[in-house]
């Protein structure tokens, strides 16, 4: 295990940890506008949903290797209105480009060829090409540190309008995780994209009899997963005796007790490798009817 005080390194250094293990991190494809008009675009990956009662996004410009102030937070210091573009797979190309530490003043829609919409309730524009927008009215903005390079400002953002496409809806009317296709930022030049294996459902959970009312054999097995342990401590309480030998004499379990008398093999290590199995399979009441074998 390394141990690592942030006080004893460089804060850039301390950074790279930060980045390469806290994620992946949605992104804010922010649209800022100063108080001259100039209109900006940027992206930052300091950025979450942090409540729904008001809608509120936060997302942190930080200071820049410089010491200067991104652009955008000088022009929601100006002009306390933002556009929290959200970025997917089809446009993230583009928008790396647009983090490019171009002069003030540059219009970032027009130089990585964004299509700017104009908002409904706020004065910056949003992105047409985005799968959702929200735009925002600045509440708060908090300095984090000294104005030193890497410090931040939380910006902290109330939702008044949003916008979404209508691919990235499925029949029931709510987002579907494919058809928005989303991005997150990982370290270095790292992304990951939401899509394909990458997304996986677990059930929402429910009071049940925790890991630590496992039986110890089942609990200490070398060969079910912590994720395995923790589908099984969702239960309301272990199978009854008679349905475990109902289970049993059900002949599902037969070629097991068949190859643990005849092959010489471990019962309990064949129990636990086919409730495995049906774990992955989310059978969670068959699977403690098949460890419960053990104990029956």
């Amino acid at each position: 295990m390394k141990t690592v005080n942030p006080t004893d390194l460089q804060p850039a250094e301390f950074y790279r940890y930060m980045i390469g293990t806290i994620g992946p991190r949605p992104i804010a494809f922010a649209s800022t506008i100063d108080a001259s008009g100039q209109v900006n675009l940027s992206p930052f990956s300091f950025f979450n949903v942090f409540g729904y009662n008001p809608p509120t996004l936060v997302f942190a410009p930080t200071i820049n290797r410089h010491g200067h102030q991104k652009h955008t937070l000088l022009n929601v210091k100006e002009v306390g209105e933002v556009v929290i573009n959200i970025v997917n797979y089809a446009m993230v190309e583009q928008m790396s480009l647009a983090s490019a530490e171009f002069d003030r003043g540059v219009n970032e829609f027009e130089k990585v060829g964004f299509t700017a919409v104009p908002s409904t309730k706020i004065r910056p524009p949003r992105v047409a090409e985005s799968p959702a927008a929200y735009e925002c009215i600045v509440k708060q903005v908090i300095p984090t540190g000294t104005n030193s390079p890497g410090s931040s400002h939380l910006i902290i953002c109330e939702v008044v309008m949003a916008h979404f496409h209508d691919a990235i809806f499925d029949e029931t009317g709510l987002v579907n995780p494919h058809q928005i296709d989303l991005i997150g930022r990982m370290g270095a030049d790292w992304y990951c994209r939401a899509q394909g294996n990458a997304l996986f459902e677990v059930a929402r959970p429910k009071i049940g009899i925790g890991i630590d009312q496992i039986p110890a054999p089942i609990r200490n097995s070398s060969i079910l997963s912590g994720n395995d342990l923790g589908k099984l401590g969702s239960v309301a309480s272990l199978p009854a005796a008679d349905d475990v030998k109902a289970f049993r004499e059900s002949g599902v379990l037969n070629e097991l007790f068949d190859e643990a008398r005849n092959g010489c093999q471990y019962l309990p290590d064949l129990l636990h490798l086919r409730a495995k199995q049906l774990l992955a399979e989310n059978k969670v009441q068959y699977a403690w009817l098949t460890l419960m074998q053990e104990h029956s």
